[in-house]
């Protein structure tokens, strides 16, 4: 047998062919395959070939028997003939191409064939040089978009999205914990602070045996690269190219360590001024405390959650209360904004109410697509007494509260998809944008109010619509829909998909002054999708939500009552 490549570089070839996949409009779930499939190999501890050899393959998580396919062509063979099909069928440079918003595989397409054109540098050149707005369907206002949508992207390329983060970050440390000369490793920096894209990983440990760590550190199955090293830290590339720092301090030092390896500069520096004012020297010096705990209480502050470490207000906040009631993931009772095979989710009623159920979740909502989204199978009124059949059959047979609503569109108009009459007899509406994205801000802000003000009570679904480092949020007044929000029947989402995020903190914040309500959302289309309630619940956190201003903290008939469409 062959053993041309080693799992990484079947992972890349899987996530490639994921991405091909997308470009040439294939299903998402055939696309969302190969890139678990990718993950999945790349977290392989037994040996690739081995597994490949006895036909084992099909057992890891993940992998199924057309992937499974795949991956041993690949081990034998050292190639794909499917990513080599791919490539072919595309125009070369069509995925680094394609995120350039306008572009599509089509244009990609035409400006190969008229410019030769095969990366996005090829494609700064020939606008620069005014060459692109002669080509058939483009013309000079599309050739400046092209260049700032290259510029806006260049600013983007240097952030890394949490959830990859999180994903290669997480089973480091495990590596890292299992050494015998390690009392301690944690996360840092902005990963642990939250943030939804991150610069890379920070990871400290506490050891006085720094260089077995930091031999340890680079055999990590998932380092692709040491970029440096020194005395007491290193530097690595990880799967998905993916930077990372460890950081290594005697345990003495340790607390104080992680303290500045987390927060952002401008809480470091609020801290330091702490320290002065109470006689010390800094930050820094308060070395030899046990936990972070300790180093705020001794400068006089309750210890801030490591989602407030920005400089913005916590440190004041600190010194005048504390923050114990801080949403927590415990304190989500119910799993809210869910999709099933009814619109286009992966998984049936009775598969996410039992998968909630045993998470410990007291009700779910299901939650799909109103008929507007045809994309997404939205359902039509048809086939809407046949889900309202089926989540009574299903509630004979769990525990589970089911509350029957839907993500019901805003129209253009700011009307709310589905008759009046129809929305109320649901539990819960989610009123989300999902096209005509593109309207000028005052036109959306419009929208928006419009919807908003509706006299059903809804709930505001990924409010701002973006999709982090792909699409940015939609150009709308928000303090002005925030505005109306406060004095109509609507609550925020703070939605948990790793890919959306939405809303930010800051608007969050603001949103929190004007004493609007929340819900935290998985916005699952599978019971995996689950899994993302941590992601919403360290957004609520950055944005300061308190467990009092989230509506799914409340049991099964107080989250119904609060959003029950007619009052």
């Amino acid at each position: 047998m062959s053993t041309m490549v080693d799992k990484l570089d079947v992972a890349r070839a899987l996530r490639e062919i994921g991405a091909l996949l997308r470009c040439k409009g294939e299903s998402s779930y055939k696309a969302q395959a190969y890139e678990n499939g990718a993950a999945s190999v790349e977290a392989l501890s037994e040996d690739l070939a081995r597994l490949v050899e006895e036909g084992r393959l099909t057992q890891v998580p993940g992998i199924g028997a057309s992937l499974a396919s795949v991956i041993t062509e690949m081990v034998r063979a050292g190639r794909s003939e499917l990513l080599t099909k791919l490539r072919a069928e595309l125009p070369p440079g069509v995925l680094e191409l394609c995120e350039i918003p306008g572009l599509s595989p089509k244009k990609v397409q035409v400006l190969h064939d008229a410019l030769g054109i095969t990366s996005v540098e090829d494609l700064r050149q020939a606008c620069l040089a005014g060459r692109v707005r002669s080509v058939k369907g483009f013309g000079p206002k599309t050739q400046q978009s092209l260049l700032e949508a290259i510029a806006q992207r260049e600013a983007r390329e240097a952030r890394v999205l949490l959830v990859d983060a999180l994903g290669v970050a997480e089973p480091l440390i495990e590596h890292l914990r299992a050494l015998p000369e390690v009392k301690q490793a944690d996360l840092a920096g902005e990963a642990r602070r939250f943030c939804e894209t991150v610069t890379g990983v920070q990871v400290v440990v506490a050891s006085d045996e720094a260089d077995a760590v930091l031999d340890h550190a680079a055999r990590f199955p998932r380092v692709t690269r040491v970029r440096s090293r020194g005395a007491s830290r290193i530097d690595l590339f990880l799967a998905g190219d993916v930077p990372a720092a460890v950081h290594v301090a005697p345990p003495a030092h340790y607390a104080a360590a992680l303290l500045t390896w987390t927060g952002a500069p401008a809480h470091l520096a609020e801290l330091g001024r702490a320290s002065v004012e109470r006689g010390g020297g800094g930050a820094s010096e308060l070395v030899g405390l046990e936990s972070e705990a300790q180093i705020y209480r001794a400068l006089g502050l309750a210890p801030v959650p490591p989602e407030l470490r920005e400089g913005d207000g916590e440190i004041e906040a600190a010194r005048g209360g504390g923050f114990d009631d801080l949403v927590t993931l415990g304190d989500i009772q119910g799993m809210v904004h869910c999709h099933t095979v009814f619109s286009d989710g992966n998984d049936t009623i009775e598969d996410m109410a039992r998968a909630a159920e045993a998470m410990g979740m007291k009700y779910l909502t299901i939650t799909d697509h109103s008929p507007t989204a045809h994309y997404a199978r939205g359902v039509e009124l048809d086939r809407l007494k046949s889900q309202w059949d089926e989540i009574a059959r299903v509630q004979e047979r769990v525990k589970i509260k089911l509350l029957r609503g839907t993500e019901s569109d805003i129209l253009a108009t700011g009307a709310l998809d589905y008759p009046d009459a129809i929305l109320e007899q649901l539990d819960v509406v989610i009123a989300s944008v999902h096209s005509r994205m593109k309207m000028d801000e005052a036109a959306m802000t419009q929208r928006l109010v419009e919807a908003m003000r509706q006299p059903i009570f809804k709930i505001w679904g990924h409010p701002l619509g973006r999709l982090l480092l792909r699409r940015e949020p939609f150009a709308c007044r928000v303090e002005e829909v925030l505005d109306v929000i406060a004095e109509s029947r609507a609550a925020i989402e703070v939605n948990g998909d790793p890919y959306r995020l939405d809303m930010e903190p800051r608007w969050l914040k603001e949103a929190k002054k004007r004493g609007i309500r929340f819900v935290v959302s998985t916005d699952a289309h599978s019971t995996k999708g689950f899994s993302s309630l941590r992601f919403g619940v360290g957004v609520a956190r950055r944005g300061g939500l308190r467990r009092g201003e989230v509506l799914n903290t409340l049991d099964p008939e107080g989250f119904r009552a609060a959003v029950r469409p007619i009052g």
